[in-house]
Parts: C-alpha cells; sequence; structure tokens
C-alpha cells in the first residue's frame, strides 16, 4: 500500500504553512518555491483543503494562506483525507458483503487488510500538524515526548 502524491503533498505544504505563518498569509508560490512543489498542484489541493475547513485563504496583495485552526488540532489524517487520498488496503468496498472479486462472501484475507487499514487511520489520527512541525515523530513512527533539534 502506497500514499499517492495528494496526500503526501498535502501534508508537506500543510507543514510549511505550520512553520512558516507567523499571522500573515503564505503563498502558494511561497510553499512551491521552498518544497520544490508544483504551483498548480498546489492550487488544486489547497482548494480542497480549504473546502474540508483547515485553511483560510486571504485575498488581496498581501494575501495567501493560513490555517484554520491551530497545528495542535490539525490532524495528519484529516489533512491526507481532505486532499480526497484513500488509504485502502482492500479492493472491495466497506458495505458490501460480497468480495473484491465479485464472490458471495469476503475473502479469509479480508479482515487483516482492513484491520491494517484501520490502524494506519488511527496512527496519522494520533499525530498532530504540530508534532510533525515540532519534530516530535521519531523514525520508527512513535511519538516523541520532547521535540528533536
Amino acid at each position: 500500500m502506497r500514499l499517492g502524491t495528494k496526500g503526501r503533498y498535502a501534508v508537506i505544504a500543510m507543514t510549511d504553512l505550520a512553520s512558516h505563518a507567523e499571522q500573515k498569509p503564505i503563498t502558494l508560490t511561497e510553499i512551491a518555491h521552498r518544497q520544490s512543489l508544483s504551483l498548480s498542484y498546489l492550487e488544486q489541493l489547497f482548494i480542497k483543503l480549504r473546502q474540508k475547513g483547515l485553511v483560510e485563504s486571504v485575498r488581496g496583495s498581501s494575501g495567501g494562506y493560513l490555517l484554520a485552526m491551530s497545528p495542535e488540532k490539525i490532524r495528519i489524517r484529516d489533512i491526507i483525507l481532505a486532499a480526497e487520498e484513500n488509504i485502502k488496503s482492500t479492493q472491495c468496498e466497506a458495505a458490501s458483503l460480497q468480495s473484491c472479486r465479485g464472490q458471495s462472501e469476503r475473502c479469509l484475507t479480508h479482515n487483516l487488510w482492513a484491520g491494517l487499514e484501520k490502524h494506519i487511520l488511527d496512527y496519522l489520527g494520533s499525530i498532530s500538524l504540530e508534532d510533525v512541525c515540532a519534530r516530535r515523530i521519531s523514525s520508527n513512527g512513535c511519538a516523541l515526548k520532547e521535540a528533536v533539534a
């Protein structure tokens, strides 16, 4: 299972925004330049992030984007889901009683993959944007008590 570019870019951009916004709007051009991301791709992502209430847009010559709430309230899961990135480990639909191959029952491994999907979403839901910005996530994925320099 792989996280696609929508989710990864959205998290990168939101982390950049949280790290550089000192109560002044940040332009997507600034984020694109600092993170080496496509400006047009960021524009599409930020429409979705704004619609989901994670960012606010400010118009005008000194306009740009601000976080809609504090970074400790924004969960990484919410950013990824706002970017319409699916974290899906099964091929069948969640509400379906049939298997991914159209059989009358689910395959023997269905619950294994569905459980993995739940753990991934729970993990991403346990981490805030603030945790990422403060480097409170270790390389093995565990949350750290103190920020890492």
